[in-house]
């Protein structure tokens, strides 16, 4: 595996390789790697020559700065966890070598910058005003911000990401086709512990009590998933928010059941061709998400 951890480094090689007549896969990461991370890896070699994959914290796409100074950061395990999953290139850049000072100042200010749509207009509706976009305001604009412009350097033929990140995705999608830009998007399955909970580098802030409470979060979205037919979706959301109610540990900050392409909450399951269960939940120490694709 090749290291690169400036912009130019690393395009001037994968022109090389695209003279080679390579197809290159990216999987881009904000670190703090696990085997979810080395999912999008596999499934990224079974569809490309190239593998890259970044590990970048984005300081854009956090809304509370306390929750970016906690952000794992673990590049020396990231980089060893890479090398023996068959990864061929990893990008670490600095953050200067991804924004400008104006940028990042533009941020601390809670200043909306849209400098990376480069003169197109881009506008995601009602995709960031639902679910994680009402309750972390500009989170989306920082991911769609940073992606872009990890896009502009590798330039990959696929990019590959997990569904967990169920509305990232559908975000990251609208960018693609509004930026016109020739990436196709792959979504990859979730992957989870042996107990159910969906793989995260924020799993690894839990306390050991909070680690024994967050499997409730998968099975009550299976839970779901079995009885969504013989249930009205009023009822199935009555079903979660008794349950958190009731814990002590778990906060429950949303449960919607949404359509899967507009991400609307949908109160009719006649009305989707299909949805979407999706959770998000806040302990003290770690905010969760999670979601299941009901049909």
């Amino acid at each position: 595996m090749i290291v690169f951890n400036t912009a130019e480094q690393l395009k001037n090689h994968l022109n090389d390789l695209r003279a080679q007549k390579k197809t290159i896969g990216f999987a881009p990461t904000m670190g703090a790697l696990h085997q979810g991370h080395i999912s999008l890896i596999r499934i990224a070699h079974q569809h490309c020559d190239v593998v890259v994959c970044s590990v970048f914290v984005n300081p854009t796409q956090f809304n509370d700065i306390k929750d970016l100074d906690k952000y794992p950061r673990t590049i020396l395990a990231d980089t060893s966890l890479l090398r023996t999953s068959n990864c061929d290139i990893l990008f670490a850049p600095e953050v200067s070598e991804i924004y400008t000072e104006e940028e990042l100042e533009m941020k601390r200010n809670n200043q909306e910058d849209r400098t990376w749509m480069e003169g197109k207009s881009v506008d995601f509706g009602l995709l960031d005003k639902v679910m994680e976009g009402a309750h972390r305001p500009g989170h989306f604009n920082g991911v769609a911000q940073v992606v872009s412009k990890l896009f502009r350097l590798v330039n990959p033929d696929k990019a590959f990401f997990g569904q967990k990140d169920f509305q990232q995705l559908s975000i990251i999608k609208s960018m693609v086709t509004q930026m016109e830009m020739p990436i196709e998007i792959v979504a990859c399955p979730i992957v989870r512990e042996e107990d159910g909970l969906a793989m995260s580098s924020r799993n690894r802030r839990l306390t050991p009590e909070e680690r024994k409470e967050v499997p409730s979060i998968s099975k009550l979205l299976f839970f779901i998933k079995d009885i969504y037919k013989t249930h009205p979706i009023k009822r199935l959301k009555e079903v979660v928010e008794n349950y958190y109610a009731l814990e002590k540990l778990i906060k429950l900050e949303y449960f919607e059941i949404v359509d899967s392409e507009t991400l609307q909450p949908i109160t009719n399951f006649n009305n989707s061709k299909s949805a979407v269960a999706c959770i998000a939940v806040k302990l003290e120490s770690v905010r969760l998400i999670d979601n299941v694709i009901l049909y």
